[in-house]
């Protein structure tokens, strides 16, 4: 089940230096004693921790108005607030009515307002809707509080080693192992429409890889062959999903289809071929392979046509994820023992720098493509931390666990 607390928390270590001032008023509580969830604490933090607002203590405001005539915009113009939210919550025989409005301080005008309801169960997720509406009318982008993300924990008592695979919310609520080994688990992948994970598990002694759906916990066993079974990536259209195989020798890509079982063979190399990863419109793989001599990033046709090397700068590239909207590529990028994440603009194959770690891996981009995931490493222990494609803000995710790795965020 769920666990009701938090298993990380979230750190700016670097935000936008225009962060706009914004101030989210605890919202009045109407017909009932109390409400089960803080909805605008968790709307304050949602939209603190982005790095593009800053907000307002609430023992600093100068009022707490909860309705649009309460306002008084002059107060809140005179300690420089640009933004303010009000809010209100009715019960309503144990369900929620929920509403906001969102203002222009100097403007003295409203810009949102939204009425919705919630049952206790689904508050936080109601207040992580409210973020991503305000984060988008605010900044044009498509905010990412309401999603989930997946990762693997590792942890050690005594001789045996405990590895887990789980999934939360963004701010790590609600965290739920999805499985449990003490053998390795590895490379979750999302499936497109969020209600299923592939992933590798050892914990038959050898590789295999399962797709376990969601909501029921069922799953299935999808690849089982002699020497590797690794780095399952779906195709967009979820019928597919492209592995690294050794069955036959070296390790190669292929495709499974998830329907009738059968197998596509890609690529046939005498080198390792490893971590295919569809573009959003299905028609290319890029995939690692160290052919050339050291891994390097490939792009072929997702039927394995026209096969070529994309990058060029670099002693290493590997890893790679494609931006929702096909435009950039992530990846780690290594260059003597520093491996750091770097994006590379499709169109012109030009690659950027933008973390500065030694240990940097996994990248995996927000379904609204301004941020990347990765993991990175401090002496023996693994932490996430996101970053914008500029780099100018930066998250770094601390968790309960001491070892955390290969995150992957949902679409």
């Amino acid at each position: 089940m769920p666990s009701s607390h938090a298993e990380l928390t979230i750190e700016i270590t670097e935000g936008i230096e225009s962060a706009l001032p914004i101030s989210i008023v605890p919202f009045a509580m109407q017909g009932a004693s109390g409400v089960p969830v803080d909805v605008s604490f968790i709307v304050d933090s949602d939209l603190g921790r982005s790095g593009y607002f800053k907000t307002l203590d609430k023992q600093s405001m100068p009022g707490r108005p909860s309705t649009a005539e309460a306002v008084q915009f002059k107060d809140w113009q005179a300690i420089g607030q640009s933004y303010l939210v009000i809010g209100q919550i009715t019960e309503d025989h144990g369900q929620y009515n929920v509403q906001f409005q969102l203002f222009d301080v100097y403007k003295g005008g409203q810009l949102m307002g939204y009425r919705m309801t919630s049952s206790a169960a689904n508050l936080r997720r109601t207040a992580h809707q409210i973020s991503d509406l305000i984060f988008e009318k605010l900044t044009g982008k498509k905010g990412v509080f309401s999603g989930r993300i997946a990762y693997i924990t590792s942890s050690r008592q005594g001789k045996q080693s405990t590895h887990k695979l789980q999934i939360s919310d963004a701010d790590g609520f609600n965290a739920q192992t999805i499985a449990s080994s003490v053998e390795p688990l590895m490379s979750p992948a999302w499936s497109p429409d969020g209600r299923k994970i592939a992933y590798v598990s050892f914990e038959k002694k050898a590789a295999a890889i399962y797709v376990q759906t969601l909501a029921t916990g069922d799953r299935a066993r999808i690849a089982e062959f002699p020497g590797i079974n690794g780095a399952p990536s779906w195709s967009p259209d979820g019928t597919k999903l492209a592995l690294t195989l050794s069955k036959d020798g070296s390790p190669d890509i292929y495709t499974l289809n998830l329907l009738t079982r059968s197998l596509t063979k890609l690529t046939s190399s005498f080198a390792i071929d490893t971590e295919p990863t569809w573009s959003p419109d299905g028609s290319s793989i890029v995939f690692t392979s160290d052919r050339g001599g050291k891994p390097q990033l490939y792009i072929m046709s997702s039927q394995g046509d026209d096969q070529k090397r994309l990058t060029f700068s670099g002693s290493y590239n590997a890893s790679a994820s494609f931006s929702p909207d096909g435009r950039s590529i992530a990846m780690v990028h290594g260059n003597g023992s520093d491996y750091r994440i770097a994006v590379m603009d499709m169109a012109t194959k030009s690659v950027n720098v933008i973390t500065d770690g030694r240990s940097d891996e996994s990248p995996s981009f927000a379904p609204n493509g301004s941020m990347i995931l990765y993991a990175s490493q401090k002496g023996n222990a693994g932490y996430l931390s996101a970053i914008s494609l500029d780099g100018k803000m930066q998250q770094k995710l601390v968790f309960d666990s001491n070892d955390v790795r290969e995150p992957a965020w949902a679409p």
